[in-house]
């Protein structure tokens, strides 16, 4: 009898070309350094300097003019004291809890179905994702024309709008904003959640069929699950856009009526163009760097994002 050990040969020698550093010009292995400098520069350039810039500005008095003076914590003292920026606060954290709720369903659903091979799925999808082709600023515009009391919509239905002025009452003023978001961006989410969940494999849903579960029971122990690492980066991307929401309350509301949607991007535009106090808004702008950061980091260590791993190592 004769032993078969070119199966053992020929793992120990596979074994030894992974270890192996790639040569120089083979094209295996690891990118270098160089590859990843141009957005390294690019990145520095555009976001760590000015940030910088910023942190440095929040210790100053500045309006613009001249140079600026050293100012120490007066600014964030200022800024703890200040009661609308403690409300702007609470208002920008609203409208991101209300974004998430409302843009996630719907995109887990609309990204669902147009990963299926329904009849005219491609020509509906591509109708329904035109609003993110659009700028913030034109569908703002779009949108206060549409909603306008005395020339739009509700000024022709005053049985459901009453006296048609959306935007003289808070309430239905953070609806309108939450509606324009919707619109907007929940396009975006719905092709992350579509390429998601083309990427699930089919034997999965082969198995479940043997197994006789419906599509109901499909969608909530197959597909949502396999969602799940789509879900977190979806909620991170509204979070992030929702506290720094700024184009569509300068366009629709500006903050009013009074200070009832005055979030925090918006009363950082306030204190820098209007009152002309840089510092301040600097400040500002440098807690809502902190806060969102924060609450990306506490979202992802909850949802076990950090310690999930990918079945096939990145080049």
């Amino acid at each position: 009898m004769t032993t078969a050990t070119a199966p053992a040969v020929d793992s120990e020698e596979t074994t030894r070309n992974r270890r192996r550093p790639a040569r120089p010009g083979t094209g295996a292995g690891r990118p270098g350094f160089a590859w990843a400098a141009p957005a390294a520069v690019f990145f520095g350039l555009f976001a760590l300097v000015p940030l910088l810039l910023v942190v440095v500005l929040s210790f100053t008095r500045w309006n613009g003019l001249g140079s600026p003076e050293f100012a120490g914590l007066e600014n964030w003292n200022k800024l703890l004291d200040d009661p609308v920026m403690v409300k702007s606060l609470w208002l920008s954290l609203v409208l991101t809890v209300l974004g998430v709720l409302v843009q996630t369903p719907l995109s887990i659903l609309l990204g669902v179905w147009a990963a299926g091979h329904q009849r005219n799925r491609a020509v509906l999808s591509a109708i329904y994702f035109v609003p993110l082709l659009l700028s913030i600023t034109a569908v703002s515009v779009l949108w206060r024309a549409l909603l306008d009391p005395n020339f739009g919509i509700p000024s022709q239905a005053t049985w459901l709008f009453g006296d048609g002025n959306l935007f003289g009452v808070q309430t239905s003023a953070l609806g309108v904003l939450v509606l324009v978001s919707t619109w907007q961006f929940t396009p975006l989410h719905t092709l992350l959640y579509q390429g998601a969940t083309r990427a699930i494999p089919q034997v999965l849903y082969q198995a479940a069929q043997i197994d006789g579960a419906g599509r109901v029971r499909q969608f909530f122990h197959i597909t949502l699950p396999q969602l799940r690492n789509t879900v977190v980066t979806s909620t991170i991307l509204m979070v992030v856009g929702g506290l720094t929401t700024f184009d569509t309350v300068l366009i629709l509301t500006q903050g009013g009526p009074g200070t009832d949607t005055t979030n925090s991007a918006y009363y950082m535009y306030q204190k820098a163009f209007k009152s002309f106090d840089f510092g301040m808004a600097s400040a500002i702008a440098l807690l809502l760097v902190l806060v969102a950061s924060l609450v990306s980091l506490v979202m992802v260590r909850l949802s076990g994002y950090d310690k999930m791993r990918s079945t096939m190592e990145g080049v």
